[in-house]
């Protein structure tokens, strides 16, 4: 196997961190649609929280997505 290879395999590995920030911010913001049909006056304290949530979550695709550019691009 070819370093080139193995290159794309490693990137492609990596990339799976995606698919599970995709999930998590489906499972976020599902949890604030319902959280705020019970209860409507809390709905501005919710979506702070919200947010907060949704941040970290995407912060760990990018981490994720910035590995994979790394092995693709950096060695």
């Amino acid at each position: 196997m070819s370093t080139q290879a193995a290159k794309f395999i490693g990137a492609g590995l990596s990339t799976v961190s995606l698919a599970g920030s995709g999930v998590g911010i489906g499972m976020v913001f599902s949890s604030l649609v319902s959280s705020i049909a019970r209860n409507p006056s809390q709905q501005r304290q919710l979506f702070l929280y919200t947010i907060l949530g949704f941040a970290l979550t995407e912060a760990i695709a990018l981490f994720g997505l910035m590995v994979s550019f790394l092995i693709l691009f950096g060695f």
